[in-house]
């Protein structure tokens, strides 16, 4: 049975998470404030970041930057876009 969270990013109500995706309290307040819909979005929005500015999920700095932007993208709404960065057309 799935769970029901309020989901801070889509500001409704939505089907939460089956795990913790990361670790600490970043982690537990994920899990507790944001859905799946919205978990899928943050994937999508990391995958552009490490593809348009050649970050290494290996390297320490590269992954402070990731846990920055997953942060502010699900919970300030004002993530990093890649230089030159235009949203597709709705349409």
């Amino acid at each position: 049975m799935s769970r029901t969270i309020f989901c801070q990013y889509e500001q409704r109500e939505a089907e939460g998470l089956d795990f913790i995706p990361w670790p600490g309290e970043l982690g537990k307040r994920i899990h507790a404030h944001i859905g799946k819909n919205a978990w899928n979005a943050w994937l999508a929005h990391q995958t552009m970041l490490i593809n348009e500015n050649r970050l290494s999920p290996r390297d320490p700095q590269h992954r402070a930057f990731l846990e920055q932007q997953m942060e502010k993208f699900l919970f300030g709404g004002d993530a990093e876009k890649p230089a030159g960065y235009v949203p597709p057309s709705a349409g």
